[in-house]
């Protein structure tokens, strides 16, 4: 049974898996998303009291805080007992160009340490990838009115129409990203 947890699921489990969690989310009146869950924190700490975005009744969402805890916890659990290998099966291909980008080592780990470690973090590189990178996340997750999850998941099978522009957009500003900036970013 281990074994078949450290495993990937295949599509035809865990697409079902997940069909069945959104049928059931849109039966109850819900929507699955993570970024909800920065209001809904914000609400619990009194938030409302000082800001009527925050004033909603936190307790209705308590099963998305849920989630998140659990989501947090289970990647703890995964990478701590259920990780046999930390290298990621990326084609050669990938490991060419990424070292071409100036990255040293890739798939030798989840995250290339070049640019995710705390010595990266007091460089520029480091300030534009964590403190600008994470302030558009955020901002652009809150214009959006969701976060991949929310939209991709959750907004499309809901038949959301801004869920389809939105999910249309992350893909663009992905490929933008990754094509164009990304290169540039990594020279820094």
């Amino acid at each position: 049974m281990l074994e078949a947890i450290k495993q990937p699921w295949p599509w035809y489990v865990a697409g079902p898996v997940i069909a069945f969690v959104m049928f059931a989310l849109i039966y109850f009146g819900n929507s699955f998303g993570l970024s909800a869950n920065f209001r809904n924190i914000c609400s619990v700490f009194g938030a409302g009291k000082s800001c009527d975005f925050f004033a909603f009744d936190w307790r209705k969402q308590l099963w998305n805080l849920v989630f998140l805890a659990g989501t947090v916890l289970g990647g703890f659990i995964a990478s701590q007992f259920l990780m046999s290998d930390t290298s990621v099966a990326i084609s050669d291909a990938t490991v060419v160009d990424l070292k071409a980008l100036g990255i040293n080592n890739p798939g030798n780990g989840f995250v290339p340490a070049d640019l995710f470690s705390f010595e990266s973090l007091l460089s520029l590189k480091g300030v534009v990838f964590f403190v600008v990178g994470g302030f558009l996340v955020g901002f652009g997750t809150r214009y959006a009115g969701g976060c991949t999850s929310g939209h991709a998941i959750s907004g499309l099978s809901d038949l959301q129409p801004a869920s389809l522009v939105a999910v249309i957009g992350f893909f663009i500003g992905g490929l933008l990203m990754t094509h164009l900036l990304l290169p540039h970013l990594l020279t820094l």
